[in-house]
């Protein structure tokens, strides 16, 4: 129980700070200690509300321009899912997605220290749209979906607000799809239940902390955790396939 405790406080400290990758550590610590089945029903129980109070916490710099076209890629991006599982081999799609982020990930940091404000390309926010809607939907990726967001906001507060709207639409596809296929069991339900105090803990202390450091700092954070997200998605990847 300790193991659990530890990645939730530890994944939803980030998520209060960044607004995003609390997946990523949850999952990658959990990894030492549970099967991947009985960790993202649970994850994704946790990460519900936390994404209903980040967005509402931030509702002022929701932009409808962001939600809705990002939204509807998420929900389109899982009607395909059940073809392309079939047609190809996932790893391979999603190791090539985990170098796509990396490189976006390190063109973003690049342009962060740049003095001159850089113009961005609709074709290249288009295609990381696509890309992005796609992957959430498809496979729960949302690093792609930050790479994106990230682009097309101007501070951590508009980062957060549009980016945990649109996983409160991937949180309620995977919600029912996970419960009509009963991977969600009461197990997940009381796991859940006791870890929310943890999740309702760390999601305040990384609000808190986002609130004292500088936007650019907290922005830099949310590149660097993009990065190692894609890094993290090659490497799993590749062991699966060795």
């Amino acid at each position: 129980m300790v193991l659990w405790i530890v990645a939730t406080f530890t994944a939803f400290f980030i998520k209060g700070l960044c607004g995003f990758a609390n997946t990523l550590i949850f999952t990658s610590i959990m990894g030492f200690g549970a099967a991947n089945v009985s960790i993202s029903p649970v994850e994704l129980l946790l990460g519900y509300p936390a994404n209903i109070i980040l967005t509402f916490k931030n509702r002022k710099k929701f932009k409808i321009s962001v939600f809705a076209p990002l939204a509807l890629l998420v929900i389109v991006g899982s009607i395909p899912g059940a073809l392309l599982l079939k047609s190809i081999d996932v790893r391979y799609l999603k190791i090539i997605c985990g170098f796509v982020i990396v490189l976006i990930g390190a063109e973003m940091f690049y342009r962060e220290f740049r003095t001159s404000k850089v113009r961005e390309s609709k074709i290249v926010l288009t295609i990381i749209g696509l890309l992005s809607g796609m992957l959430c939907g498809l496979f729960g990726i949302g690093a792609l979906l930050a790479a994106y967001v990230g682009r097309v906001t101007e501070s951590s507060d508009e980062f957060k607000a549009n980016i945990s709207a649109v996983f409160i639409v991937d949180n309620t596809f995977r919600v029912i799809l996970y419960s009509l296929l009963g991977v969600i069991t009461f197990e997940t339900l009381r796991s859940a239940v006791v870890l929310m105090p943890v999740v309702l803990l760390g999601l305040f202390l990384g609000m808190k902390s986002a609130q004292i450091l500088n936007d650019r700092i907290v922005k830099k954070c949310v590149i660097v955790l993009l990065i190692i997200s894609g890094i993290a998605l090659i490497v799993n990847n590749m062991n699966l396939s060795a």
